[in-house]
């Protein structure tokens, strides 16, 4: 899942998967705005199959916190 989730965000934010670390935040990648962020969401909702509810969407804002809503939403379906 991880790696999915790295690709996603290096498509999203127009970097290479190489740059994005395990501690990747919207503080440490330059791209990572309101609307690149609201299209990471939207990419990861269509990628994995599922919906953030309004909450989720303002906490994932690093690449720890995107897998663990990812893996409770995966785990509902």
């Amino acid at each position: 899942m991880r790696n999915k989730v790295k690709e996603v965000m290096a498509r999203v934010f127009g970097i290479t998967v190489a740059e994005i670390s395990d501690e990747a935040s919207a503080e440490k990648i330059e791209q990572w705005d309101s609307i690149n962020h609201l299209i990471l969401v939207m990419t990861l909702e269509e990628e994995f199959g599922i919906q953030f509810d309004e909450h989720q969407i303002g906490e994932i804002i690093n690449l720890e916190l995107i897998i663990k809503a990812l893996q409770s939403r995966t785990s509902q379906k």
